[in-house]
């Protein structure tokens, strides 16, 4: 029997060999943060928060802590077939909860704002908790993004999500018991359907997914070409509240009916740039009735990855990242990267912005015994 000294020294030639032959290479680096469950395990507001996957059998993985039902990372193929991570994010829950509020979060119980944190339902006043001045914003001070939802492991490719909205919870009335499906299928989509149904008193509800996506993985998205089938958008006022007209995209910056480089006028002298500053502002999009539909289509020359976004909803609202400002700890994401203004963008469908204060937009009001049901489908592919 030969002893360990000399196996060791025979291991170490033939390896040395090896590499001097070629016959061997050093794994190729990987292009994203592999995140550590254990980061993400933690008690929150007396209920566990985890780190769940799914994924599909083509190699498309989809990374959700229920705390926020945050999505933290997807990996997706850039032409190449490289694997890269799509989303911006954090690599533990504790950077979570110090990190942007609304990064990757299902948003509820009503996204977006609500002018001055009022409105009126049956004749009944309501007050919501102000959060962002002199506005409501997702939710109030702890909407669903900073609540921990119950979780449920479907199978590898699917998770279920759940909460309920308690009566008189953000001074919102009506208990609203929400549940979300987030399922990877074959065709590398992140499918996202969810409901809700008001179960005692007249309330309000519109959801989104706050995806914050960078489809080359790093640096600013100004050359991603963004496509949105919409015509008009609902303009807004110096605090991001529409005014409740339709305007006519059509000869300004907020055209994005032919494809367009995001950059390529957001710098532009024009009101609703101005106000972003940069773009944030819903979109009224180019369809009749619910069914799902495409509503925005975005492709970034760098890495030809391709992101189809469909949905049910009649609006998306179009964030370009204007509030990443590179400061740790709020901005300091995955792999030591400070997240800097523009370095993502945000698509989120969605009923129009205050829309329980403009009589003319789609209704977001449930009464006892209706439902909201809604699905958002974020399909990856690729250009060569």
């Amino acid at each position: 029997m030969r002893n360990l000294a000399t196996l060791g020294t025979a291991c170490a030639v033939a390896a040395l060999v090896a590499l001097s032959s070629g016959a061997m290479a050093a794994p190729a680096a990987k292009d994203y943060v592999d995140l550590d469950r254990a980061n993400f395990q933690k008690e929150v507001d007396g209920k566990k928060v985890d780190l769940f996957t799914i994924k599909n059998k083509k190699g498309m993985v989809v990374k959700i802590t229920n705390y926020g039902a945050r999505v933290e990372q997807i990996l997706v193929p850039d032409r190449h077939g490289t694997l890269g991570d799509v989303v911006l994010g954090y690599e533990s829950i504790d950077k979570v909860m110090n990190g942007q509020g609304s990064m990757n979060a299902f948003i509820g119980r009503v996204a977006n704002r609500i002018a001055k944190g009022h409105f009126a339902l049956n004749g009944q006043e309501y007050q919501l908790n102000i959060n962002n001045a002199p506005n409501t914003l997702h939710g109030g001070v702890k909407g669903s993004r900073f609540v921990v939802f119950d979780a449920h492991q479907i199978n590898e490719s699917a998770v279920e999500m759940s909460y309920t909205f308690k009566d008189g919870e953000e001074n919102f009335p009506g208990t609203l018991p929400t549940r979300v499906i987030y399922k990877v299928t074959d065709g590398n989509a992140l499918d996202i359907s969810y409901e809700a149904v008001a179960t005692d008193k007249p309330t309000i509800a519109n959801f989104t997914s706050h995806l914050f996506v960078n489809l080359a993985g790093s640096g600013n998205i100004l050359d991603h070409v963004l496509t949105i089938p919409a015509d008009a958008i609902t303009p807004v006022d110096q605090t991001l509240i529409p005014t409740g007209e339709f305007r006519p995209v059509k000869g300004t910056p907020m055209d994005f009916t032919k494809p367009t480089p995001i950059g390529a006028r957001i710098t532009a002298d024009y009101d609703q740039i101005k106000y972003g500053p940069g773009y944030d502002v819903n979109y009224v999009l180019n369809r009749k009735g619910s069914d799902l539909a495409l509503a925005a289509h975005v492709y970034d020359p760098k890495s030809g990855r391709v992101l189809d976004i469909l949905t049910t909803e009649p609006g998306i609202q179009f964030y370009s990242g204007n509030f990443l400002e590179g400061k740790a700890p709020r901005d300091l994401g995955k792999g030591g990267q400070l997240y800097k203004i523009h370095d993502a963008f945000s698509l989120e469908p969605q009923h129009f912005p205050d829309s329980v204060n403009k009589p003319n937009f789609p209704s977001t009001v449930l009464n006892p015994g209706d439902w909201y049901k809604g699905k958002i489908v974020y399909k990856f592919g690729v250009q060569k």
